[in-house]
């Protein structure tokens, strides 16, 4: 799980959305951020990722990918990205459950607007 979900920061890095789609089973659900109507299924996840790859963010890790006894695993990471209101500071906690294979059956984002930190433009 821990080797799963790095390749999902390493991959959205390097703006490879085909490898984090992969990721997933086709079954799967997104609920980013929780609260929102969920992406469910391949192709929904498919589109969401291109378009989020595609906004140039930089995922970083600001602790250790947490792993349970189960099917579950956690991780805390910022994101770094520009918005239409400028640069922003968005800080997030991706749950993610896993089938046998390895693959996410769900990921869901925790983030609000009080996470969200505009940053003055350079």
């Amino acid at each position: 799980m821990r080797a799963a979900m790095q390749e999902y920061i390493d991959a959205f890095n390097r703006r490879d959305a085909e490898a984090v789609i992969a990721l997933y089973a086709d079954d799967a659900s997104v609920e980013d951020p929780v609260g929102t109507e969920p992406k469910v299924g391949i192709e929904a996840i498919a589109e969401f990722y291109r378009y989020s790859v595609g906004l140039g963010a930089e995922l970083s890790l600001v602790a250790p990918i947490r792993t349970s006894h189960a099917n579950s695993a956690a991780m805390a990471f910022d994101v770094q990205v520009t918005l239409e209101q400028g640069p922003c500071l968005i800080r997030v906690i991706d749950v993610m459950t896993f089938n046998e294979a390895g693959k996410f059956t769900s990921m869901r984002a925790y983030w609000g607007p009080g996470d969200m930190a505009f940053q003055p433009a350079d």
